[in-house]
């Protein structure tokens, strides 16, 4: 049977947050990011973990980290277990043989900075959120605008956007995030702000789209967040994960519907099939499922690297 990380504690060490997937601990002034292997659908966190999820999350970032450098730096300060276990020992925790080898390969030493409160998303295609609120608002002049964003008439669903656009959400404590408009993203961080944070999360995602697309693999759209450190914007959080992003298969990329994606979806599509009210507790899920699901996380990380997954 497959063998998960589905909570961790680390005595000695306070804990900074616990999100839907990663346990984040406080080091001072640096951070301890944990990617565990719990797994989310419709905002409930599942009994049951998926195999390799939380290492595909962080080597996948890693990756992305340094694809990304040319355009911003990051918060990353080391994911190499052995450093990471020394600071976290100087800082108070109690980490043996046995938990430094469950975080290995999950696990990252980052700055701590000031998070922008606004999600930054790019969207190559016409999916998701987008797509439903394009089907409900009125056309004018050949065009509907949503959020400000001018986007042509007779776009079918996974349709490419003629350019990738930028479409700010709000950061929710609970449920979903809500889109926004540049102008109010503007309201909330400033002007120049908000102009930069556009501006790398399209520069970010065009050269990722297009390096992934030679590797078959289309981004339809993805999610970033930065922060601020000593006057500086970085990248933080994870970037460009089967998490964070649509990850679709260009060889099978048919618009017109949905399409197939490396990501917790076939979970969603499982659980659609039963009496369940998509409220807390969630229901365990048969090992087919994981194990698809942990496969199809697997290849993703295969199919954008070009390598197995190894830390």
């Amino acid at each position: 049977m497959p063998t998960t990380l589905l909570s961790t504690q680390i005595d000695g060490l306070p804990k900074f947050i616990s999100g839907k997937v990663r346990d984040v601990y406080d080091l001072g002034d640096r951070l301890l990011v944990i990617a565990t292997d719990r797994l989310s659908a419709f905002d409930v966190i599942l009994p049951t973990g998926i195999e390799d999820k939380g290492r595909v999350l962080t080597q996948l970032s890693l990756y992305w980290y340094e694809q990304a450098r040319p355009l911003v730096a990051n918060h990353l300060v080391t994911a190499q277990i052995g450093p990471i276990v020394d600071a976290a020992r100087k800082a108070g925790g109690k980490i043996d043989e046995k938990l430094a080898e469950q975080l290995a390969g999950r696990t990252m030493l980052v700055k701590k900075a000031k998070a922008f409160p606004i999600e930054c998303v790019a969207r190559g295609y016409l999916s998701g959120s987008l797509w439903k609120e394009y089907k409900s608002f009125p056309a004018h002049g050949g065009e509907v605008r949503i959020y400000d964003i001018p986007i042509p008439v007779g776009l079918r669903e996974s349709d490419a956007f003629p350019a990738p656009i930028f479409t700010p959400a709000t950061k929710a404590e609970t449920g979903h995030d809500e889109n926004i408009s540049f102008a109010q993203a503007a309201g909330i961080i400033g002007d120049a702000h908000a102009a930069r944070l556009r501006d790398l999360t399209l520069a970010i995602y065009s050269a990722a789209a297009n390096q992934a697309k030679a590797r078959g693999i289309i981004i339809a759209d993805t999610k970033f967040e930065f922060g601020l450190l000593d006057g500086e914007i970085i990248l933080i959080d994870e970037a460009l994960t089967p998490d964070s992003s649509r990850f679709w298969d260009a060889g099978a990329y048919k618009p017109g519907g949905a399409q197939p994606s490396f990501d917790k979806q076939y979970v969603r599509d499982y659980l659609e099939t039963l009496d369940w009210g998509k409220t807390y507790p969630g229901p365990a899920l048969p090992y087919e499922v994981a194990e698809v699901t942990a496969d199809k996380y697997r290849d993703a990380y295969l199919r954008v690297t070009g390598k197995p997954l190894s830390w």
